[in-house]
């Protein structure tokens, strides 16, 4: 629960910041995976899950974006 309480409380451009440093280091991963020189191979799946979860925080920021757009819409429409 920790974990999700601290995306949320990083800013979009954090988020953006956070998900280019995490595909960053899952390219370089891969890539010492490739060459063998990578001796811990979980870390791959944890960069990977890293950046799923601050893409899947921005992705529901937008989607409560929306649909606060949309309720504002078809309020101001209904007065």
């Amino acid at each position: 629960m920790a974990r999700k309480a601290t995306w949320q409380n990083l800013s979009d451009a954090d988020l953006i910041e956070r998900i280019d440093e995490a595909k960053d280091e899952v390219f370089k991963l891969r890539f010492q995976i490739v060459t063998g020189r990578l001796d811990n191979t979980s870390r791959l799946k944890q960069a990977k899950k890293e950046v799923a979860r601050a893409m899947t925080e921005l992705r529901m920021r937008e989607i409560q974006a929306s649909e606060a757009l949309d309720a504002e819409m078809e309020e101001a429409g209904n007065g």
